[in-house]
């Protein structure tokens, strides 16, 4: 897909792997549309290209308003929606049975489904009734992508993630039936389940668990990842039709250890 020209839905777009791809996109000549609880950095807020509408991705209410105007700032831009990437996501940690013999808590549960999985399909598929209508583009006849990020624990879960490694597998399972059913329409579906990038979840490890993970589950480069090879591969992903079905992992050939 030409990214230039074309409007970009990034949830969580204010910050983190989010804010790197809203700034790739950005250089590509493409307008983005941030969906955040937190507005963007002023830099981000100054371009011309970029609109912010305050989310919180629990709400549907507040993703259908943020569709609608974008679907309106598109009519006046003529810059069709091109994509979707679906960067917001919460890191929640508990025991099945806590140390007090306690069961999980439902309610964190309930809340990392709900981030994690149940706010980017929704997300998805409210972006999708605009996305349907674009004209195909020569060639493939394609119409739009649709990008999840997952993680690393949707396939090696560290203790503590049950509830995180459920949100993020979710992601994984629904990537190619979501992918089959939207060909008719010539929209792709791929997933990137990065490793340890340096993000604001991972920017309060202790030096103890950072460098077990760089030196025990990291191969090669042995460091964290950074924000902008996540946006690159973005970009890899929307310029590349072949690309569609799959869940790419981003992870220095890394496997998250049983235990830290």
């Amino acid at each position: 897909m030409k990214i230039e020209g074309k409007t970009y839905l990034v949830s969580g777009g204010s910050s983190g792997l989010g804010a790197a791809t809203v700034e790739d996109l950005l250089a590509q000549k493409a307008y983005v549309s941030i969906l955040d609880r937190s507005p963007p950095s002023e830099a981000l807020l100054s371009s011309s290209n970029v609109k912010y509408f305050q989310v919180d991705i629990l709400e549907v209410s507040q993703i259908q308003d943020a569709v609608d105007k974008t679907a309106q700032w598109v009519k006046e831009t003529g810059a069709p929606i091109g994509g979707v990437v679906n960067c917001a996501g919460v890191g929640v940690a508990g025991k099945i049975i806590d140390a007090h013999n306690e069961p999980h808590s439902l309610d964190l549960w309930e809340f990392a489904i709900g981030v994690n999985l149940t706010g980017s399909f929704n997300l998805t598929r409210l972006a999708l009734k605009e996305m349907v209508k674009n004209q195909p583009e020569e060639g493939d006849g394609e119409r739009g992508v649709i990008l999840f990020v997952a993680s690393a624990a949707a396939f090696e879960g560290q203790p503590g993630q049950t509830a995180y490694s459920a949100s993020k597998g979710g992601l994984v399972s629904m990537t190619l039936p979501m992918a089959r059913d939207l060909s008719r329409h010539g929209i792709r579906v791929v997933t990137i389940a990065p490793g340890v990038f340096d993000s604001s979840m991972t920017a309060n490890f202790s030096q103890k668990t950072r460098k077990s993970l760089e030196t025990e589950g990291i191969i090669y480069p042995r460091r964290f990842g950074q924000p902008f090879e996540f946006a690159r591969t973005v970009r890899w992903i929307l310029e590349t039709p072949y690309v569609n079905g799959e869940t790419i992992r981003l992870s220095g050939a890394g496997r998250l250890p049983g235990k830290l």
